[in-house]
């Protein structure tokens, strides 16, 4: 899958990695980006065109689908992270409020797009995941959750989509240098390098790419004795 003269339509592109994966697009030639976001008018990016789009109602999916028939490469970047384990007094509420947009709204742009891929020649769907689909903590365990469950969904999509010609790249990466972590006092990597590996990637034709040395690390420890995901980790 190359970028120049793609056609690409990146979720949550108002802000932070989703504006990079936008930005860069446009610099390696894309034909057209679609710029997505629930409220289109923070979109400020020149060159992009603005769609309406919350992951979570498939009315707007669907306008989506309609408004975007021409791409050729869909990035599932929208998502949320809020801190929070297991047990706290709002898990339930919390747990549900993630999974219906880092599951079920990756899940529901892809099955929209999926036959629109496959019409316009196969293409490739970008999935945004991170290294606590692998591990978790108590900080981050119900975010975690929901990545391990987006992680499952984009393996069980690449096997489906295999028979179209559909490329499916999984994203794993640490902890990225935007609004989501700005609490967070550990080391970041910079959102334009994240993108960078993993349009690099897209482009060699990998179905996965650990784009920082954290998911490197973390990749490598699921095979130690003990597993790394036994271990307390917050990543």
């Amino acid at each position: 899958m190359h970028l120049a003269n793609a056609t690409v339509l990146v979720t949550g592109s108002n802000r932070g990695l989703g504006l990079a994966f936008a930005q860069e697009a446009l610099a390696r030639g894309a034909r057209k980006v679609y710029a997505a976001a629930r409220d289109p008018s923070k979109i400020t990016l020149a060159g992009v065109v603005p769609v309406r789009l919350d992951v979570t109602k498939e009315d707007e999916v669907a306008a989506a689908a309609r408004q975007c028939a021409d791409v050729t490469l869909v990035i599932n970047n929208a998502g949320i992270a809020n801190i929070g384990g297991f047990l706290a007094p709002d898990s339930m509420d919390a747990a549900r409020r993630h999974m219906e947009t880092n599951f079920f709204g990756m899940l529901g742009v892809s099955r929209a797009f999926a036959p629109i891929l496959g019409k316009n020649g196969g293409g490739a769907l970008l999935n945004v995941l991170s290294v606590v689909s692998w591990i978790s903590s108590p900080e981050l365990a119900v975010y975690a959750a929901s990545k391990s469950a987006a992680w499952s969904l984009t393996n069980g999509l690449r096997k489906e989509l295999h028979s179209q010609n559909t490329q499916v790249l999984a994203l794993h990466v640490g902890f990225v240098d935007t609004d989501l972590i700005r609490s967070f006092d550990v080391p970041k990597t910079p959102p334009a390098l994240v993108v960078a590996r993993a349009y690099d990637a897209l482009e060699r034709g990998d179905s996965e790419v650990l784009a920082d040395e954290i998911a490197r690390q973390v990749k490598h420890g699921l095979s130690a004795e003990p597993g790394i995901y036994l271990q307390r980790a917050v990543a």
